[in-house]
């Protein structure tokens, strides 16, 4: 079975998120009576390095001191907002390239797809070397380097986990009332009391994550069907097997399920940055599509 580059990115980023933020020195620190420890405006650098780690120090306390900050100026939604923007805008900065071979490969996946099925069931060693090689030139074709794209991995992991761990933590988030909501509360609980605002924060997330789950695939579909009628034959075939397909859901899934269960904030951070990905996703885009 081939799994998409950005069903493995989700899988490998919720394994993150759980692995990484229950570990010794990244875990989400707690107070006596089992609240999140919160940042204040008080909060010092030198305070947070010495009673918590290097990670909550370096990356999640800055984050978490911009939005105690630009809150009270621009309102939760915005400060999240123009954070996530920030972040992302920074990191386009030094993965551009590694981006634009990740969107290129999922691109080029129908191509991919065709040299597998030309070798499928081939296990002789003459062929597998026609298959790598073909492989290889059409890599050289569209000047992706497979390998870099891991690059966007290992940078931008540490950084959504720190956004995790600031939205939760920033205390001037969780005494800003967002549309009415308190974002300490979980959609769940809001839901259960007649919020009804809970209701449209949890479609909005779960609407973004599919649509930024998604749009590599139907971006692959419209370029395939501009190859064909550039050369006047039949499209190739990019739909997804049945179990990719329910290897996708099962992760929108579960993330719906946490959606419910963590607190408001999270619920608007993860939506906020579902559009900024889809955002971010159609610039590169049109990036390639400009350099062809």
């Amino acid at each position: 079975m081939k799994i998409p580059a950005n069903v493995k990115k989700l899988v490998v980023l919720l394994l993150a998120l759980t692995l990484i933020s229950t570990a010794t020195g990244c875990r989400m620190p707690m107070n006596e009576d089992g609240t999140i420890k919160l940042i204040e405006l008080a909060t010092t650098f030198k305070e947070t390095m010495d009673t918590e780690s290097w990670f909550a120090a370096l990356i999640v306390w800055p984050m978490a001191q911009f939005l105690n900050r630009v809150t009270p100026v621009i309102g939760v939604g915005g400060a999240i907002l123009l954070l996530t923007v920030l972040v992302n805008g920074v990191l386009m900065i030094f993965t551009m390239k590694s981006q634009v071979a990740q969107q290129q490969m999922q691109l080029i996946q129908p191509e991919l797809d065709k040299i597998n099925r030309k070798y499928e069931g081939k296990t002789d060693d003459a062929s597998r070397m026609r298959q790598s090689k073909e492989m290889q030139d059409l890599y050289a074709k569209y000047n992706i380097n497979p390998f870099g794209t891991i690059l966007i991995t290992f940078i931008q992991f540490p950084i959504i986990i720190g956004m995790y761990h600031a939205v939760q933590r920033a205390a001037v988030i969780k005494s800003t009332p967002f549309l009415g909501m308190n974002l300490n509360t979980t959609p769940m609980q809001g839901i259960r009391e007649g919020q009804y605002m809970y209701i449209l924060l949890f479609i909005i997330m779960g609407v973004s994550q599919y649509i930024s789950m998604q749009l590599p695939q139907w971006m692959a579909k419209k370029k395939a069907k501009e190859e064909a009628e550039k050369h006047h034959r039949r499209p190739e075939t990019v739909n997804q097997n049945s179990q990719t397909q329910t290897m996708q859901y099962s992760m929108l899934i579960m993330i719906l399920m946490f959606g419910l269960m963590w607190p408001a904030a999270m619920s608007l951070y993860w939506a906020i940055h579902s559009l900024v990905t889809i955002v971010k996703t159609l610039l590169v885009q049109k990036l390639i599509t400009d350099k062809q």
